[in-house]
């Protein structure tokens, strides 16, 4: 199955008005992403068990861990969740970025290290949010 078919058939399987917030992100990511490569995760780990949310991949940069391996992933990503929705910003270097610089200005919404959760796109202000993505990926790994 086709990583389109995949994140199409996981947003279908939404409910509603999760849904209609979910399609709407990824409308909006992909037209602020252009061109980039897309990712479907379905929350598996190798053995087949359920570890995270299933969640859509939008970019590509290289992790590098602390023994010199490197992974492809994934800057920015898209997962809904019992809550309401994630918007995962995946690569910074400061921890404390997203919080410090769009926390406050942001609406109602937890932001951590690389995660923007809030219930209802309503809840947040998407200029912000568009905001933070362009600069995710603005920055170099």
């Amino acid at each position: 199955m086709s990583t389109k078919t995949q994140i199409k058939d996981y947003i279908g399987s939404q409910p509603d008005p999760k849904r209609g917030d979910l399609q709407a992100l990824h409308n909006f990511i992909l037209e602020w992403m252009p061109g980039s490569k897309l990712w479907f995760l379905d929350g598996r780990d190798e053995k087949g068990k359920v570890v995270s949310n299933p969640n859509i991949g939008y970019g590509s940069y290289r992790i590098q861990y602390a023994d010199g391996t490197t992974k492809e992933f994934y800057q920015v990503g898209l997962s809904a969740n019992s809550a309401g929705l994630s918007v995962y910003i995946m690569g910074l270097k400061d921890k404390t970025f997203l919080l410090k610089t769009y926390g406050k200005k942001i609406g109602k919404a937890t932001v951590t290290g690389y995660c923007i959760k809030f219930k209802a796109l309503k809840d947040i202000k998407l200029d912000v949010l568009k905001e933070a993505i362009k600069y995710r990926v603005a920055v170099p790994d």
